[in-house]
């Protein structure tokens, strides 16, 4: 049996679990997870969050993190650690699922909206539900007015890796596990299959450009 990764297509968090399978060249099966019916990821996992996986020996992991640490730990190589880089990579990481991933994320509501509402009422009124539990109502008309702004507010947070990506074609100059991190929160301006990742960003748009590429071989080579 291959192993099975649980997600939603518009998540951060599951695009960079999907890289790193990838990455790591571990054959896989995408599990797109309905947003009302979760019955098949609550068997697997005992919960309702995504992104989960599940490995070849039925064990399943939570979270992309841990599934992060799991798959070094099985797949060693190629690694997501560069010799000399793992502390450094573990904060980038962290900073980058928490500080750029709080920067990014009102930026694609909208998209998010249109991409619910064609899948149906129900579930454009359910992720509605869950968004202004969340974050408070009217949170998701505030986020379409306020939309240039939160363009601006994340451009704002990206300009230090749009900089350093200027110096190379990964962030420490060897692929490691904050690229995959960046790649993730990145795939919020890219999950319409338009990449929205704004003009003036060229290097970031070569960036995921190039994550995008990344399957079990050689390394993409820089654009």
């Amino acid at each position: 049996m291959k192993a099975r990764l649980f997600q939603f297509i518009t998540s951060p968090y599951c695009a960079k679990a999907r890289k790193l399978l990838e990455y790591k060249g571990v054959e896989h099966e995408i599990i797109e997870v309905d947003y009302l019916e979760r019955k098949e990821l609550l068997i697997a996992s005992g919960q309702m969050m995504v992104p989960a996986l599940t490995l070849e020996n039925g064990e399943t992991i939570v979270d992309s993190d841990p599934i992060a640490m799991r798959l070094e730990e099985l797949y060693p190589e190629p690694t997501i650690f560069p010799p000399g880089q793992r502390g450094l990579h573990l904060a980038l990481a962290r900073y980058i699922d928490a500080a750029i991933e709080d920067a990014i994320f009102p930026v694609s509501v909208p998209d998010e909206l249109i991409y619910f509402r064609r899948a149906g009422r129900d579930r454009e009124a359910m992720w509605h539900l869950i968004r202004e539990r969340k974050y408070g109502e009217g949170f998701v008309d505030r986020m379409i007015r306020e939309h240039d702004a939160n363009l601006n507010r994340a451009a704002a947070s990206l300009a230090p890796f749009e900089e350093q990506l200027g110096a190379g074609a990964y962030l420490t100059g060897r692929i490691g596990l904050a690229d995959f991190s960046l790649y993730g929160q990145l795939h919020y301006f890219g999950f319409t299959g338009e990449l929205k990742i704004p003009a003036s960003m060229p290097n970031l748009r070569g960036f995921y450009g190039r994550m995008d590429r990344i399957f079990s071989g050689p390394l993409p080579p820089a654009a």
